[in-house]
């Protein structure tokens, strides 16, 4: 044999290759960008699509560092998720090192007219010029604080800087932990705390999920449940108890809805779940991965004693694993072997409670946290929610016991979502929260604005329409469009969200559009193609593609899956 062939001998496979549209590169067009000035491209590659992008086992199982060379126009600032960036003037090429063994789907690159500020000693804001003084006044000097909180619980950060890139609204999701250079919505700008629970989910994703990753996407929970009980104890560091216990307790609503919408023997709400061949993992991607993980995770926390000593094992984990992939076995044993007493104890055979029921068992969660440290933020929405649905109405006590302006959006949006829950309402009372609040809730941020006018739609309360069109005229990103799109075609209100959509949809991105096509489709004939560059027409119309074999969404609403990656 040559040489480069022999047994354990270092050898070089060069693979040349050339890439089309595929599911990881998102092209946009200048007039998709906040600055409307220069076209713009990401990558998003969680869970499988970085196949489409570079050749590459695209499985969270291999981890590998990379390099890459970038050649861009003048005037195109290019990022990517690597420890060591250069930039040659001349040529217009940017060389990019990751020094550090990543999984494929953690490879990601941008471009587009962005420009930076330093919001800490190892923290910068990227975004668009008409952006950037938004972003740099919510998190300068934030994400260092995150940083410090999280590495005084699970040990130093590996990956050197933390920056962020506000992108598009045309980005599919909330949030994605590329290392070094994590991906936000700009859309979420508007709503603090939903950008600070967002921020620092990520944050933990740096240890979990990055550092050591699920092995398997059948596992995703290793690192979402983990992440997400990471978040909440570096949230709990820095912000209290009450509101880390106010966060969970929307989100476990949001849990519990799901699982009405699926029901509780669906295999999805497995936290080990059965990939079928030709399944994108993607699609696995919900609120079980999240919060029945941070459940089982809570739980064996509580195991401890406390949660001092389970930070201290989870140290010892990453410690142990870091730049290596684990399946759930490697975590319970670690467990026990760190905590001998409980293995002696065979906690991971109590009755009810088994490790193995854990995984395997579908339905809700086996235990969830007490939050009662949070009930002087979650009681006052318990209140007024009953206030607002025990007959006969009281709408002058309802109304006068709350003000609305003074409360944090996660109790705003908790108490809206179980109006949402409880919709349709009695006439009578929608009319009376519309004259009690609705004015007030238009100047607030879009995640408490998306909720009242789904409230708005699933009462078809007519005279608070307007509002809902004026919102979707605005609104270019998935999270805050189809869960109106599909509550106007689940109701009476199909033909309002044609007209709609006819009006808005060259505003939104191709993928975007195509979604919203689906939805609006459901039950109907297909419709002709109708070109809407050619000029304008009084007739409601929309360009119906091929429908795909599987709608993106399903039955449940984006807004119950509205979750960083």
């Amino acid at each position: 044999l040559p040489a480069a062939l022999q047994p354990h001998q270092p050898f070089q496979v060069i693979v040349r290759y050339t890439t089309a549209d595929g599911p990881a590169i998102w092209w946009l067009d200048p007039e998709l960008t906040y600055g409307n000035a220069k076209p713009f491209v990401f990558t998003q590659g969680h869970s499988v699509c970085n196949r489409s992008f570079f050749p590459c086992f695209d499985t969270p199982a291999v981890k590998c560092t990379y390099s890459a060379t970038v050649k861009a126009p003048a005037g195109m600032q290019v990022l990517m998720s690597a420890t060591q960036s250069t930039y040659l003037e001349d040529e217009g090429v940017y060389q990019f090192y990751m020094e550090y063994p990543v999984p494929a789907y953690l490879v990601a690159l941008v471009a587009g007219d962005l420009i930076h500020a330093d919001i800490g000693p190892r923290s910068r804001v990227w975004a668009e010029p008409c952006l950037l003084p938004t972003a740099i006044s919510k998190l300068s000097g934030m994400v260092e604080r995150w940083l410090t909180a999280a590495e005084s619980l699970y040990g130093p950060y590996i990956w050197g800087r933390y920056d962020i890139v506000f992108l598009p609204p045309s980005f599919p999701i909330v949030a994605m932990e590329n290392p070094c250079l994590t991906f936000i919505i700009s859309s979420i700008l508007e709503s603090d705390e939903f950008l600070i629970i967002d921020v620092i989910h990520e944050v933990a994703h740096s240890w979990f999920g990055n550092a050591v990753t699920n092995a398997t996407w059948e596992e995703m929970w290793l690192s979402e449940g983990l992440a997400t009980y990471a978040q909440r104890r570096i949230t709990t560091e820095t912000y209290g108890a009450a509101f880390t216990c106010l966060e969970t307790a929307f989100r476990l609503d949001a849990l519990h809805r799901q699982m009405k919408l699926l029901g509780e023997d669906n295999p999805v709400s497995k936290l080990q779940v059965k990939l079928e061949p030709g399944v994108n993992p993607s699609n696995l991607m919900n609120l079980f991965t999240y919060e029945k993980g941070y459940c089982f995770v809570y739980y064996l926390s509580q195991l401890c004693g406390d949660p001092r000593h389970f930070d201290s094992f989870l140290r010892a984990y990453i410690e142990k694993y870091k730049f290596t992939s684990v399946v759930a076995q490697d975590l319970l044993d670690s467990f026990l072997n760190f905590f001998p007493e409980l293995k002696e104890q065979c906690v991971e055979s109590k009755a009810g409670l088994e490790f193995e029921r854990w995984l395997n068992a579908t339905g809700p969660p086996l235990a969830e946290p007490d939050l009662s440290q949070g009930s002087s933020l979650t009681r006052p929405v318990e209140t007024l929610f009953k206030l607002w649905t025990t007959e006969p109405l009281d709408s002058a006590a309802a109304a006068s016991s709350v003000d609305l302006t003074k409360w944090r959006t996660f109790q705003t949006v908790l108490f809206l979502d179980r109006l949402l829950d409880g919709s349709p309402l009695p006439h009578e009372v929608i009319k009376k929260l519309s004259e009690c609040y609705s004015s007030q809730l238009d100047s607030m941020n879009a995640e408490i604005r998306i909720r009242w006018l789904q409230i708005v739609v699933r009462n078809d309360y007519y005279p608070d329409l307007y509002k809902v069109r004026r919102f979707l005229e605005n609104q270019m990103s998935r999270m805050y469009t189809i869960p109106l799109y599909e509550d106007l075609c689940t109701g009476t209100l199909k033909s309002f969200a044609l007209e709609v959509f006819y009006q808005t949809q060259n505003q939104l991105h191709p993928n975007l559009r195509k979604t919203i096509q689906q939805i609006l489709s459901q039950g109907l004939n297909p419709l002709p193609a109708i070109d809407t560059t050619a000029g304008t027409t009084d007739t409601p119309a929309m360009v119906l593609e091929d429908k795909v074999s599987e709608a993106t969404n399903g039955a449940i609403s984006l807004r119950d899956v509205n979750v960083s990656a």
